[in-house]
């Protein structure tokens, strides 16, 4: 099958890519800027911007043959002052260009959160780069994930370098909300499987680790893999803007990403749907498996990078 992968460059999308090749796919990426890009051997690239929709086209194209399904992987985690808009445009200019294409089937990664709970901005705007994608002429499928445990996952980031600098917190009420990550690993098996099941098309399903655990107890097993432990003490007012300049502190994330961070922790994520396991099976990766490869990965990457300068 030919494929297109938006968000190539990407947490999941630069997983996802080798995936699909494993699986016999033929695979465009799509980036801004391909100087900035090192794809796997016969990957396509295209540069172009899903903010310029007349640089869309070639992206839908494989060695002169129109691609059958895309994945849409892009979103801005990092928030900033009109990235909704920013992201409407972007999913607008991509579902137009797709159906113009005649592409047949779209692949969307979105956030999990029943809208009835009052969804934070963030995974509001997730939910409306869906609604804004199911307007295409194509079969949209949609995984909605919660956090994504691995190594350059922006909500894992946080919780690592909390966990692995503080042996105290103080934190409002949303450190006892339900969460269920999943790791990065199983999302990819999950967005690669879907493709190749034809039943999976124009749906919509909740994706979920095996494990459902509060944010608390998200940050004391993550601290463990440090080997050491974590005390938490709760207050009963904690606004999100506080915590979100605590968040900063004690951090390195970027500050539109620990407002969003932070006022999405208020929402419970949890699979309540699981029809998806049916249809593509995956052997769920532990809570504490997930952590241990990411941080593995974490320290393999700062190894790599010491070694380089050293030898520059």
């Amino acid at each position: 099958m030919r494929v297109l992968v938006t968000g190539a460059t990407g947490f999941v999308g630069r997983r996802l890519v080798p995936a699909l090749l494993d699986r016999g796919h033929e695979v465009v990426t799509l980036v801004r800027d391909a100087t900035d890009y090192a794809p796997s051997p016969g990957v396509r690239v295209v540069e172009g911007d899903l903010l310029e929709p007349e640089s869309l086209p070639p992206a839908f194209r494989f060695d002169g043959e129109p691609v059958d399904a895309a994945y849409y992987l892009v979103h801005s985690m990092d928030g900033g002052p009109g990235y909704e808009e920013r992201d409407r445009n972007c999913a607008r200019n991509f579902a137009a260009a797709a159906s113009a294409a005649g592409l047949s089937r779209v692949v969307y990664l979105g956030g999990l959160g029943e809208d009835r709970d009052g969804l934070s901005e963030h995974l509001r705007s997730r939910r409306e780069v869906e609604r804004v994608l199911a307007e295409g002429s194509y079969a949209l499928t949609t995984l909605r994930a919660a956090i994504v445990i691995g190594a350059g996952s922006a909500s894992f980031e946080v919780i690592r370098g909390l966990a692995s600098r503080l042996p105290v917190m103080v934190t409002p009420k949303w450190v006892d909300t339900p969460c269920q990550p999943i790791a990065i690993d199983d999302v990819v098996a999950y967005l690669a499987g879907t493709l190749e099941v034809p039943e999976t098309a124009g749906e919509t399903y909740e994706i979920g680790g095996p494990e459902v655990l509060t944010y608390a107890e998200i940050l004391r097993r993550t601290r463990r893999q440090f080997g050491r432990s974590l005390r938490i003490v709760r207050v009963p007012v904690l606004s999100p803007g506080l915590s979100a300049r605590w968040l900063r502190l004690v951090t390195d994330v970027d500050p539109y990403l620990a407002r969003s961070l932070v006022e999405g922790l208020r929402n419970t994520v949890v699979v309540d749907d699981d029809r998806i396991r049916e249809l593509v099976p995956v052997e769920p990766t532990s809570f504490d498996l997930a952590v241990a490869r990411a941080l593995d990965a974490d320290d393999s990457t700062e190894a790599s990078a010491v070694g380089g300068e050293a030898t520059s």
